[in-house]
């Protein structure tokens, strides 16, 4: 693939990462909070905001929709959680939603995907990672294709997409062009040409960088080590993506 012709995703948690996706011509944004978690579901202020910053003709706004952090196997009442959100959403603004449901046996759940999908209606839907976590990516693949979705975002069923990139390079040719395969997690600007290379539809990365906190460290939570820092959509980092591959 002409890595010119490639789409860039952002990942992105609030109106600030929307306008730099716009300035660096990304198709799209994942909108999510907490992405040092994985990301999970925003807030609606935030998907209003994220659409204000967008405008007509800026990035598309896909919403990621994850109730919790941790793995993917959900109970009735997160499903039902995920499927009013997923509705919310759309009805809200998204162009399309980032979802993903596994089974009891890691694999994955396709009732509950079904039931997410139709909660989306016409708009986009794409399978985020949960891809990664099963044991057969490429039967992972064909499952979300015989559902009708619209891409798969994934890094080859790797910590990131570059230590993936020959589990990539297979499952684009197993979609074929059924479905839009997207390589992501810790893509930089040094991995970006040869994750363009094995063929994938688009690119998907966040190019944070921390910001120090400035509390004292006092616990604030079983997952924090204090106030501490935060992430943010970093503009050069994201720039240098695009430059990496001539755009």
């Amino acid at each position: 693939m002409d890595a010119v012709n490639i789409a860039l995703e952002l990942a992105v948690q609030d109106p600030a990462g929307v306008r730099v996706a716009r300035e660096v011509g990304a198709a799209r944004v994942e909108l999510a909070q907490a992405l040092a978690l994985g990301g999970l579901t925003p807030s609606p202020a935030t998907l209003e905001l994220a659409r204000e910053a967008a405008g007509e003709d800026g990035p598309e706004i896909h919403v990621l929709i994850r109730p919790r952090a941790g793995g993917f196997h959900y109970d009735p009442d997160e499903i039902a959680v995920s499927v009013r959100d997923v509705a919310w959403a759309v009805a809200n603004g998204a162009d399309g939603v980032v979802i993903g449901a596994l089974d009891a046996s890691g694999e994955l759940d396709l009732d509950a995907m079904a039931r997410l999908r139709d909660a989306a209606g016409e708009a986009s839907v794409t399978l985020h990672r949960a891809i990664d976590v099963t044991a057969d990516p490429a039967a992972t693949l064909e499952r979300a294709i015989g559902l009708g979705l619209r891409r798969v975002l994934t890094s080859g069923g790797a910590s990131t997409a570059i230590e993936g990139v020959e589990t990539l390079r297979a499952l684009v040719t197993v979609a074929g062009g059924r479905i839009q395969v997207m390589a992501g997690s810790g893509v930089v600007a040094g991995s970006a040409s040869a994750l363009v290379a094995t063929g994938v539809d688009a690119l998907h990365f966040s190019a944070k960088r921390a910001v120090a906190g400035d509390g004292p460290g006092i616990r604030m939570g079983s997952a924090s080590d204090g106030v501490g820092g935060y992430e943010v959509t970093d503009r050069i980092a994201a720039f240098a993506v695009r430059e990496a591959l001539g755009i």
